[in-house]
């Protein structure tokens, strides 16, 4: 039997990268999943592919950082699939810059969508979760939430709120059976990573003990692990999967 089969998993920021592979990851381990991202385009897309695999699933356009939107689109989940058992908070944008240079907008974007939208969704979905007594949900913090990262004070600052975020909920929903946990992913293969200078990524691989960038693939297999039956004994941690930049 396949480790999800019979769960509804959410997931944000599903559109690409990693939220993508998270999304399929689950799909072929038995889960339906509403694909939640900013464009129609790029949620109906991922849809699709979760489809291909056998399973149900159901696309929407959604800014995690307007409450009225998450609220809609969470009573739409519910009503249209019937329950949720798995939530990924991972929406998430940079704005990087210099703390001197950065303006007031680059910050608040970057807060609102990486912490305000886990905050929104994880209320809206926390309700149906305590009733059923079960559930998961898997915040995607970094690893600059737990060292920083000159030019990224606003990103770092949203992970690592984001993983005191985690920590508290975590033991507010403990005594109804639901977990929540984060992953702190390193340097991975994505859109946003993809934009380096090649002599700031050769720098980048000297911090990295295993000597490569990681997968979304990666990242995937890690939110599989907390979404299912093996981590039923886990809840308030932060898995870094980083290939040993943070020991």
């Amino acid at each position: 039997m396949s480790q999800l089969t019979g769960q509804i998993a959410v997931v944000t920021g599903a559109g690409r990268g990693i939220g993508r592979a998270i999304a399929l990851k689950f799909a072929a381990a038995g889960a339906d999943v509403v694909c939640v991202s900013r464009t129609v385009e790029n949620s109906q897309k991922v849809a699709a592919e979760v489809e291909a695999l056998g399973r149900k699933a159901w696309a929407m356009a959604v800014d995690v950082a307007d409450g009225q939107a998450v609220s809609t689109a969470v009573e739409n989940i519910l009503a249209g699939a019937g329950r949720a058992d798995i939530l990924v908070n991972n929406a998430g944008v940079t704005r990087d810059g210099l703390l001197v240079r950065m303006s007031e907008a680059d910050w608040d974007t970057v807060l609102n969508t990486n912490l305000k939208g886990a905050f929104l969704f994880t209320k809206a979905l926390s309700r149906a979760f305590m009733k059923q007594r079960s559930g998961s949900i898997i915040n995607i913090a970094s690893v600059v939430g737990l060292i920083g990262n000159a030019g990224q004070c606003n990103y770092a600052a949203s992970k690592a709120a984001l993983i005191g975020f985690t920590k508290s909920v975590a033991r507010e929903l403990a005594s109804r059976g639901v977990r929540v946990n984060a992953l702190a992913p390193g340097f991975i293969e994505t859109d946003m990573t993809s934009g380096l200078k090649d002599e700031l990524k050769t720098e980048l691989l000297k911090s990295i003990p295993l000597g490569s960038f990681g997968r979304a693939e990666d990242i995937a297999e890690a939110a599989l692990f907390l979404a299912g039956p093996a981590s039923r004994y886990i809840t308030g941690q932060v898995l870094t999967v980083d290939g040993g930049m943070v020991m």
